[in-house]
């Protein structure tokens, strides 16, 4: 049986509420410290539950880790290994693998070298549905974000494009200036009147 993170999150969290003492574990009204033979047992168990968890979680790194070593090691021998390249991508995927950018050009590569419609039409869903997770999880690392939007919070309305003001017309009366009233011509200077001699 295997759980995905949130699951097992979940279920350290039922974990730890069973283990807090509780009248029907210690058999007392007010739930003193000391445990009854019966609730001591159950205790015991729950923390065996506990260790077997965190040991499944550990497992499961170890896993994803080998899984994401051998889908880089297919990646850099592309293109000659696309078959096992798209199958340990697929069983990534299956762990809860997030695609990153270097997967998504390697399938737009693949997509692009394909032989066959069969085989273009399995390697197109494949990056469709990369694409689609890479997506999601960029949306959601934005939410994360200070300022983001929380996951219940509906989307904003669209906002109108702003009115751009129009620009007035000519009044009617006015007659428009010429170019020769706008830039008068330049006039030549006037050399300085020569100096008298006596």
């Amino acid at each position: 049986m295997a759980f995905s993170a949130d699951e097992l999150r979940v279920l350290r969290r039922a974990l730890a509420v069973a283990l807090r003492p509780t009248r029907h574990t210690t058999g007392a009204p007010d739930a003193p410290a000391a445990y009854d033979a019966d609730g001591a047992q159950e205790v015991q168990e729950y923390l065996r539950l506990a260790e077997a968890v965190d040991e499944a979680a550990r497992e499961g790194g170890r896993l994803r880790a080998f899984l994401l070593t051998d889908l880089a090691r297919y990646r850099e021998a592309l293109p000659g290994s696309a078959s096992g390249y798209l199958a340990q991508l697929q069983e990534a995927l299956a762990a809860g693998y997030d695609p990153a950018p270097a997967d998504l050009a390697a399938l737009r590569s693949l997509c692009a070298g394909a032989r066959g419609p069969d085989e273009n039409a399995r390697r197109t869903a494949l990056l469709r549905r990369c694409e689609s997770l890479a997506e999601q999880f960029v949306r959601a690392r934005l939410r994360a974000l200070p300022g983001g939007r929380g996951a219940g919070e509906p989307e904003p309305a669209p906002r109108p494009a702003p009115v751009r003001p129009q620009p007035k017309a000519p009044r009617p009366g006015r007659p428009v200036p010429t170019p020769g009233e706008v830039f008068p011509p330049r006039r030549k200077p006037v050399p300085p009147p020569a100096a008298r001699t006596a």
